[in-house]
C-alpha cells in the first residue's frame, strides 16, 4: 500500500511537471522565448549623429561641382572654403546666442565667404556659385499639429 501510494505521487508529481513545462515553453505562456536581458534601443530608435562640416560640404560638393564646372584646383579652394566657414556656422550654433545677434554673426561669416570664393573663383564662376545660392529650394520645417482640447 505504502509502495503504490508513493508510486500514485509520483505519477502525479511527473504529470503535473510535464503539463507545466509544456504550458510554459521557453519562459512564458504562449511560446514566446524572452531573455532575462533588457533590451537597449534599437538603430531606428536611436537619434542620427549630427553631420560634421566635412560631411555636410561632401554631400553638397558634387552638386555645385556640376553646376559650376569646377577643374580640381577650384574644387579644393571652394571645398576649404566653406568647410572652414559651415565649421564657423556650427560653433555659432552651440552657443546658442539671441536670435538677433545670431543673424548679425551669420551675415558676416557669409560676407566673409562670399568675399574669399570671390577671390578664389573667376568671376563667372562666382556669379554661377551666387545664382545657384540664390534658387537653391530651402528645407521647410514641419509645424507640429497642436492637440485640440476635448
Amino acid at each position: 500500500m505504502k509502495k503504490l501510494i508513493q508510486l500514485l505521487f509520483l505519477a502525479f508529481l511527473f504529470l503535473v511537471t510535464d503539463g507545466l513545462q509544456a504550458q510554459f515553453v521557453n519562459g512564458n505562456r504562449f511560446g514566446r522565448q524572452r531573455t532575462a536581458i533588457p533590451q537597449g534601443p534599437t538603430a531606428a530608435q536611436q537619434k542620427p549623429e549630427p553631420m560634421t562640416a566635412e560631411e555636410v560640404v561632401d554631400d553638397r560638393m558634387p552638386k555645385i561641382i556640376e553646376y559650376l564646372e569646377l577643374d580640381p584646383f577650384e574644387q579644393a579652394v571652394v571645398r576649404s572654403t566653406l568647410v572652414k566657414y559651415v565649421q564657423k556656422r556650427m560653433e555659432l550654433q552651440i552657443l546658442q546666442l539671441e536670435p538677433q545677434k545670431m543673424k548679425e554673426e551669420y551675415d558676416k561669416l557669409r560676407v566673409l565667404q562670399d568675399a574669399e570664393l570671390k577671390a578664389g573663383l573667376p568671376e563667372e564662376k562666382y556669379n554661377a556659385y551666387l545664382d545657384l545660392q540664390k534658387n537653391q529650394p530651402k528645407k521647410k520645417r514641419k509645424k507640429k499639429k497642436k492637440k485640440s482640447k476635448s
